[in-house]
């Protein structure tokens, strides 16, 4: 039907004008359709083979399953008070101190982030601590910028932490213990770094005295069963990594058991949770694996394929710095759900392991912390801000990640090596 040439300028162009849509999302149109809408533009123009796609969208099944695990998991939490009785117990532990309570605020992210993904943490999370900031009279912007910015920097803690760790590793991802060896120190520095970058942005913002009569919310009979659900799912998520097994089925599966045992205990119609839940997630990353796989055959993988193997040609540190960089500032032009996509792709391809995988794996995760741009947890936070009509401009986030995210990641890469020498 077209020439390969015409071919080849004709995907690229695809995909870029959809990703591009996504991330300006014109007249609120919602992600999913300029990203599906691009995929099957791809397919009625026969830039993609039926079959091609149809393999393209399967390879997405673990993520697909994670995802829908987490977000009822999620929204059974946000239901039943878990989220308010987290932000509430940090207004009540601040004992008065702005600073202690931004301490608390960014830990419980730190938490939530590591055991429920960062999609948790920035959309969940942060409305309830917008709730209770404001409640306390402290200035929101600081703990609702830390929830933006850990919900990145924890994210590689575990491999439950974030749906990228699944999209860049798909069938090669390490076993837990090589898991938390490889990325246990980098975690630690990136997420202390980040604290204290902003801790010291927000520091006259943090230098006053709260009221201490705040009435504290109490959890709920039905809110202590999710959160016990929420954690035995953890559980058995880092048994499943232990044991090398995906990690897809097993969230799908214990969502759904948490979800009919504490809705039939609460006689609750299961369609209140379901109705609310953001499914348009899913088809959104099947549409993103789509664009990826055309993208990947018309040998534009092989670009990137070289590039990589020629970094881990460079002394380690260069190579892994030079690879963390360019990934990280990519996250922010493209967003990290795409970019994770073609980085998993080229790691399967290269067959690249060790310092420089854990490095793209590592930008992938952190590089969103530069702008509002770098991943769809960091859209959907700036989303639930704006709900709450609080506007955080482009450049504000800007302004703190270009001082956040180039330290965090530089001090993650330098622990990465560390880890690797030993």
């Amino acid at each position: 039907m077209f020439s390969p040439l015409t071919a080849h300028i004709l995907i690229i162009a695809i995909v870029a004008l959809s990703i591009t849509l996504m991330l300006l999302r014109p007249r609120r149109i919602a992600e999913v359709y300029w990203i599906g809408g691009g995929a099957l533009l791809l397919l009625i123009l026969r830039l993609i083979p039926l079959e091609l796609a149809g393999r393209a969208i399967a390879e997405g099944t673990d993520v697909y399953l994670f995802l829908t695990g987490m977000m009822l998991l999620s929204e059974l939490a946000r239901i039943f008070g878990v989220f308010d009785w987290v932000a509430s117990v940090a207004v009540e532990h601040a004992r008065g101190s702005c600073m202690r309570l931004f301490t608390l605020i960014y830990l419980a992210g730190t938490v939530v982030t590591i055991l429920m993904s960062n999609d948790a943490t920035a959309v969940v999370l942060t409305p309830a601590v917008f709730s209770a900031v404001r409640r306390s009279k402290a200035e929101p912007l600081p703990n609702l910028f830390a929830c933006a910015f850990i919900a990145n920097a924890a994210s590689f803690v575990l491999p439950i932490s974030n749906p990228a760790n699944l999209v860049v590793f798909r069938t090669q991802m390490p076993p837990l213990g090589q898991w938390v060896a490889a990325f246990g120190l980098p975690s630690l520095l990136s997420i202390v770094s980040t604290y204290l970058i902003l801790s010291w942005y927000f520091r006259r913002d943090l230098v006053c005295d709260l009221p201490r009569d705040q009435q504290p919310t109490r959890l709920t009979g039905n809110g202590r069963l999710v959160l016990v659900g929420i954690v035995l799912t953890a559980v058995v998520l880092l048994v499943a990594s232990a044991m090398k097994r995906d990690l897809g089925l097993p969230t799908c599966i214990c969502a759904v058991a948490v979800s009919c045992i504490v809705l039939i205990r609460a006689r609750i119609n299961p369609m209140r949770v379901v109705r609310d839940i953001s499914w348009g997630v899913l088809p959104l990353v099947g549409g993103l694996f789509i664009l990826v796989e055309a993208i990947d055959s018309i040998g534009a993988m092989r670009l990137s394929a070289a590039v990589m193997q020629w970094a881990e040609k460079l002394p380690p540190i260069s190579g892994a710095l030079i690879t963390a960089g360019v990934v990280g500032v990519g996250n922010n032009l493209v967003n990290n759900l795409p970019l994770g996509l073609i980085a998993g792709s080229t790691l399967k391809a290269t067959s690249a392991h060790g310092l420089i995988a854990n490095a793209v794996l590592i930008a992938v995760d952190l590089g969103p912390n530069l702008s509002v741009t770098g991943s769809l947890a960091t859209i959907l936070w700036l989303i639930a801000l704006r709900r709450e009509g609080v506007h955080v401009d482009f450049r504000d986030f800007l302004k703190v990640g270009a001082i956040a995210m180039p330290i965090a990641l530089a001090l993650a890469i330098a622990g990465a090596v560390v880890v690797n020498a030993l």
